[in-house]
């Protein structure tokens, strides 16, 4: 792996990870009401390590060699994604956090493993985008695969915290804002939801 090739691919990263998606949704909906940024960015970047643990462990191989796993992961993506984005509708119309819900920051934790780990587009950037930028005359592949990986995640963590906590700071402490930014996260993951599903059985077919 040289810089030169290292550097191409962490640029398109950014570009990717600027594209908003049901991370982002996600991530602005727990920094603007719920305030439990951490967590949910933490929980995303897990689901990406798992992703990427087992790209690089030549499951990517057998998903890419077998279509009926993606479909299979498109429609739990996209079922999570629509349950998400109904239940932050449900749940915006609410000004303040009950010390209860405070405390279930561990919910945020694994939903955010969940959302990350169940995007079927999450897989494919794993699995199309990552061997590109490996070369066969350098390091094992695997070892390649996981470098990158590493890289992709900390860059999306990055931007992610920095997005959940402007969410956090700049709506925080107005609640017609915050419900505002939780009903358009809710709107975006209903979308992205049945976007999946139109891509995967609509225009693919």
């Amino acid at each position: 792996m040289d810089v030169t090739t290292t550097a191409a691919f962490a640029a398109l990263a950014l570009s990717l990870i600027a594209v908003p998606g049901p991370d982002w949704a996600f991530i602005l909906a727990a920094g603007a009401r719920e305030r439990v940024v951490l967590r949910a960015v933490a929980g995303v970047m897990a689901g990406y390590v798992l992703i990427a643990a087992l790209v690089a462990g030549g499951a990517g191989t057998l998903v890419a060699r077998t279509p009926v796993i993606l479909t299979l992961l498109t429609v739990a993506g996209a079922a999570y994604l629509v349950y998400l984005g109904v239940r932050t509708l449900r749940t915006a119309s609410s000004t303040t956090i009950t010390a209860s819900a405070a405390g279930r920051t561990g919910g945020h934790f694994g939903r955010g493993i969940t959302v990350s780990g169940l995007n079927p587009k999450g897989l494919l950037l794993f699995l199309a985008i990552l061997p590109q930028f490996t070369d066969r005359d350098g390091w094992p592949i695997p070892a390649q695969l996981a470098v990158l990986g590493v890289l992709y995640i900390a860059l999306a963590g990055t931007v992610y915290l920095t997005l959940g906590l402007l969410a956090d700071r700049v709506v925080g402490g107005r609640p017609r804002a915050a419900r505002m930014i939780s009903r358009v996260s809710g709107v975006a993951m209903l979308a992205v939801g049945a976007s999946l599903l139109i891509e995967r059985f609509v225009l693919a077919g």
